[in-house]
């Protein structure tokens, strides 16, 4: 079993699997080059042929591939047309593990630390990536620059994370937090009382942001900028977890905000709903089972 990206780590688990005379599963968590190239990080033509190619042989030379929801499935197996014996493409979810991501207290000691102090918090946990419309937290952040009862944090790190430390110095309401240890997850998103999960537009087909089940697991709502009818949307809206507008569309993500920011039954009732889907949903003991069954499936 081989992950990517990068896809190139395909052949390495292509060369060990013929090497050991076994098959070999490629566990597919974004589609690369797709997402490069949607993001505008990768625009060469000949880089992006190339991509494309290395990608087909990948697929072609594994028994199996395993990706995160029915929007990344369509994608593979479109890629996979021609092919006299394609691999098998299953999805299996990513998980959380509600026991080490759970709900706490809003008075952290976290808070404290970063100035928080007893104001609604707004929060953005996770990478500062070029996936992730960060615009729409600072847009959101300078809107309400006006009302002392609101404060944005960013938490995490990536290529980005140096454009919002500047961005931070500008608007006061915003807050940039370096990534936390592992033992203090629970009690960073204990922090926020509305959580915000962003992903551009487009990005739905080949990529999921999994910092969802974690912000689900914490207890608390979600605002989701993401491509309408696809895997995060339908989990929110069928848990009734949150709200969900469509990408990069700055007025709408406000306004979901601000509904939930003037609605505390609200934000209560739909962080009980998400904290009840987590302990439902997908565990890593049903991942495992699944993974064993795709397994067995080659025996």
């Amino acid at each position: 079993i081989v992950l990517s990206p990068p896809i190139t780590l395909a052949f390495a688990g292509i060369f060990a699997a013929r090497c050991h005379r076994c098959p070999v599963i490629l566990n597919v968590q974004d589609i690369f080059p797709d997402v490069a190239v949607t993001t505008g990080e990768l625009s060469s033509p000949r880089l992006i042929s190339f991509f494309i190619s290395m990608e087909r042989i990948a697929y072609r030379n594994v028994h199996a591939i395993t990706v995160l929801s029915e929007d990344l499935r369509t994608n593979v197996i479109a890629k996979l047309k021609g092919l006299d014996s394609p691999p098998t493409v299953r999805v299996i979810s990513n998980f959380v593990d509600t026991e080490v991501v759970y709900p706490l207290d809003r008075n952290t000691k976290y808070r404290s630390e970063n100035g928080l102090d007893d104001r609604l918090v707004v929060m953005y946990a996770g990478n500062f990536g070029y996936s992730q419309p960060l615009d729409l937290l600072i847009g959101a952040a300078i809107c309400h620059q006006h009302r002392d009862d609101i404060v944005y944090v960013a938490n995490g790190g990536g290529v980005r994370f140096r454009e919002l430390i500047e961005a931070a110095k500008r608007v006061k309401n915003l807050v940039v937090v370096d990534y936390q240890p592992l033992e203090r997850v629970s009690e960073v998103l204990a922090s926020a009382d509305i959580q915000v999960v962003l992903l551009r537009a487009g990005l739905a087909s080949a990529s999921v942001p999994s910092k969802v089940y974690s912000a689900l697991a914490s207890g608390r709502p979600v605002v989701a900028s993401v491509d309408p009818g696809t895997e995060v949307a339908r989990i929110i809206e069928s848990a009734g977890a949150g709200l969900v507008v469509d990408p990069e569309d700055s007025d709408a993500f406000i306004k979901g905000i601000e509904h939930l920011v003037d609605n505390e039954p609200l934000r209560h009732q739909m962080g009980f709903a998400a904290r009840t889907w987590a302990e439902q949903s997908y565990s890593s003991v049903s991942a495992a089972h699944s993974y064993i069954d795709l397994v067995n499936d080659f025996r």
